[in-house]
């Protein structure tokens, strides 16, 4: 079963969840900000994924630019970034994409046409 991991107030998280109806796909959906993931559940998608670890945070983010993150992570370890992730929603690229065998991370159409409909 695939879970989409969103923000009901982010306009892209409403373009994939449009994107998974039109295309009468099955899904879950986890809102992030109350079920913010764990930090073994990240380090597993980016496995799955294949992204890098920077690829996971939101750098449009209100608390991104707060933290500063844009100049603090090139410092940090994956360890910490890990951790720092796991202690808000808000941090984490959305919306995200998950099954037994796919991570997407963010949405893009062609790229979830071709992952999805393999």
């Amino acid at each position: 079963m695939i879970t989409l991991i969103c923000y009901d107030k982010c306009t892209t998280c409403k373009k994939a969840e449009k994107w998974l109806k039109d295309n009468h796909i099955a899904y879950n959906k986890r809102p992030i900000k109350e079920q913010n993931p764990a930090k073994e559940e990240i380090k597993h998608w980016k496995e799955i994924s294949g992204q890098p670890i920077k690829k996971f945070f939101n750098t449009s983010g209100q608390l991104y630019r707060e933290l500063n993150l844009k100049e603090k992570l090139k410092d940090m370890s994956e360890e910490e970034m890990y951790d720092l992730l796991a202690t808000d929603g808000m941090l984490v690229k959305r919306p995200m994409l998950v099954s037994e065998d796919i991570v997407l991370v963010g949405f893009k159409e062609t790229e979830w046409e071709e992952k999805i409909r393999q």
